[in-house]
């Protein structure tokens, strides 16, 4: 019954898919829907989208192990990240019409940090869409007993199949359908699953209370604990899942309130799978405890409640996950067609099928590395990282000031991803460890020297940048 009543969801997704591909003509209607998103359905993309895997099988163990010290980084930065993006930057990036992220560069700095930005963003990409291969994998092995390998390779193939169809308009309705899903699925299953723990109350006083402390909690220094907040918070601002859906909105007032509504949502929303962890944990036996606490609620869920509830639970995870590996899927993609191979293909027809190329090609690659690596939370980690160290300094720059450097934005970009990439070598010249300073911290101080450098010659030559008017 469980499986037939998953199967029947994920047919019904890719009949949307269908749908969906036929409102698709051009290049612009896959990558941002014909910019006409309503309200409801932009918050319901960006919601849907970034509530994944990670919020619901990582988060949910690491809060069962840590408390909130360790879901800093999600859902707590992810909903930080949300908010800033509609409170500072929704508006003005809306009225610039842009049609991905890398426009911005271009605009800003030219055709060099056009194409690094690209590239950086597109690569960062892989690992958020391997983490939802992953996640999609370790769900299909619950219900059907498939190895992990077949059912990544399953998922991965019905993921890219209405992505590729139906770009942003696909995205766009499913995140909606699968909003619903998620809300009303996690809110029945935390409702049935409460009063096995014996209430709110006994799960709270079974807690210990530094699970509620939001401090830095045993060997977290001050260093690691800024980084929890910057990784996701603010190196997800300059990402193109986000700008899509900004961009793709009726109006810029509607992208703004609906990137800050979302990350309301997605806060309040991300307390039941954490809860869930607790209760998971206290309801099940040692023997019944999975070694991969990742499997925790897939478990709790299969061993505690009845058929009815298995399907609304695992409804409500496929689609988190969904909604998640389509988003991170069509963002690289649209990047490619459009700030690389544009280059050197100006037909619409051909670019819309480049599009839907890059989308395969690029769901190939994830799917490479999701059988390499098998760590949800980590592959999210090393995408949302790169943005901080390489993208943030110059997107903030471009944006806020004059600054119009081109040499400065593509150093800044370089620097700041080879000294986050190398600082496991490079710590102990500065007679530190990654463990006590950690890379993305050393990558976002060595993303900002380049612009020092171009500060220091502007003051000795009596210049200065001046803000935005």
């Amino acid at each position: 019954m469980l499986a037939l009543g998953v199967g029947f969801y994920l047919a019904l997704t890719l009949i949307v898919g269908y749908i969906a591909s036929r409102r698709v003509k051009n290049n612009r209607d896959f990558a941002l829907a014909g910019k006409n998103l309503s309200y409801f359905m932009a918050t319901s993309t960006v919601f849907a989208t970034w509530f994944g895997s990670e919020t619901v099988l990582g988060s949910s163990a690491n809060f069962m192990r840590s408390g909130f010290s360790g879901v800093i980084e999600e859902p707590f930065g992810a909903a930080l990240c949300l908010i800033l993006v509609g409170t500072l930057f929704a508006k003005k990036l809306y009225a610039m019409d842009l049609t991905t992220f890398s426009d911005f560069f271009k605009i800003r700095f030219g055709v060099a940090a056009e194409i690094v930005s690209s590239v950086i963003l597109a690569v960062s990409y892989v690992s958020w869409v391997a983490a939802q291969f992953l996640a999609l994998g370790i769900v299909l092995q619950t219900i059907t007993g498939l190895s992990l390998e077949v059912s990544v390779v399953a998922m991965a193939a019905l993921v890219t199949i209405y992505t590729t169809m139906g770009g942003m308009w696909a995205v766009s309705i499913t995140d909606t359908l699968q909003t619903v899903v998620i809300v009303a699925g996690l809110g029945v299953v935390f409702v049935f699953l409460l009063p096995q723990a014996g209430g709110f109350s006994a799960v709270l006083a079974k807690t210990p209370a530094t699970h509620f402390s939001f401090l830095p909690q045993g060997k977290i220094n001050w260093f690691n604990y800024a980084a929890l907040w910057m990784v996701l918070g603010l190196g997800s601002v300059p990402g193109q899942d986000v700008f899509q859906r900004v961009m793709a909105s009726k109006s810029g007032k509607i992208a703004a309130r609906s990137s800050v509504i979302a990350g309301i949502l997605y806060l309040t929303v991300a307390m039941i799978p954490l809860f869930l962890g607790l209760i998971a944990a206290q309801l099940l036996s040692g023997k019944e405890l999975p070694t991969d606490a990742q499997y925790l609620l897939p478990q709790v869920i299969l061993l505690k409640t009845p058929p009815y509830i298995q399907i609304l639970f695992f409804g409500a995870l496929i689609s988190a996950i969904l909604s998640t590996a389509s988003g991170a899927l069509l963002a690289p993609s649209v990047l490619v067609s459009e700030n690389l191979v544009r280059k050197f293909i100006r037909d619409e027809r051909k670019m819309l099928l480049v599009s839907r190329i890059s989308t395969v090609l690029i769901a190939l690659w994830a799917l490479q590395a999701t059988l390499a690596t098998r760590h949800i939370h980590n592959l999210v980690m090393e995408s949302s990282a790169m943005g901080l160290v390489s993208l943030l300094v110059p997107f903030v720059i471009g944006f806020f000031t004059k600054n119009r450097n081109p040499w400065a934005a593509v150093a800044s970009m370089v620097v700041g991803f080879l000294v986050w990439k190398t600082w496991p070598q490079l710590a102990p010249l500065f007679s530190t460890t990654p463990e006590d300073f950690p890379a993305a911290i050393a990558g976002l101080i060595a993303s900002g020297l380049p612009y020092s450098v171009v500060w220091i010659r502007k003051s000795s030559s009596g210049t200065s940048a001046h803000p935005v008017s």
